[in-house]
């Protein structure tokens, strides 16, 4: 049994890479960078007495962008590796799973990531999770490259590309 056990897909795209993804876990390795595919833990940030979503600038990609990233060693749950991360890239202390009150995956995409800083091309299993807040005014930028933002859903979702647009769609829902 693993964390990807009982979620259920939101159509057939993402039955395909819920199903490479759960391949994938049984053979092997998934959390090594230098896999050809492996697991990313990310998370869309709100606020729901606004129904406002927190997005991030992603210099690399340049682009607005949910936060997340690779697991660090220590960590074998896409959750650990999402919480970590969306407090790291916005210095919210107070981030829970929403709604809640257990975390629960709201979206899986495999995502193609073009070669860059020494990594060959590879695809990330970005395993995505709805985080909320109760004090968005405590957000910190990581870094002065990366700016965070609140924004209403809509507006959040004229400004990302089409897999931040579908975790937007996800976590509009439990708004």
């Amino acid at each position: 049994m693993t964390w990807l056990d009982g979620y259920v897909p939101d159509g057939a795209e993402e039955a395909a890479d819920v199903a490479r993804l759960a391949a994938a876990l049984a053979a092997g390795d998934v959390w090594s960078r230098s896999a050809p595919l492996h697991v990313t833990g990310s998370a869309i940030v709100v606020h729901p007495p606004t129904g406002r979503v927190l997005l991030r600038w992603h210099e690399r990609y340049q682009l607005w962008n949910h936060v997340g990233g690779h697991a660090d060693d220590d960590e074998r749950h896409p959750w650990d590796t999402a919480l970590r991360e969306a407090v790291e890239e916005t210095g919210l202390r107070d981030l829970r799973p929403w709604p809640g009150p257990e975390p629960a995956i709201a979206f899986v995409q495999i995502v193609p990531v073009p070669a860059a800083r020494g990594e060959r091309d590879h695809e990330h299993a970005d395993v995505c999770y709805v985080l909320a807040t109760d004090d968005p005014e405590a957000t910190v930028d990581e870094h002065d490259d990366a700016e965070l933002r609140w924004l209403p859903v809509a507006e959040a979702r004229t400004m990302v590309n089409d897999h931040v647009a579908a975790l937007l769609d996800r976590a509009a829902r439990s708004l």
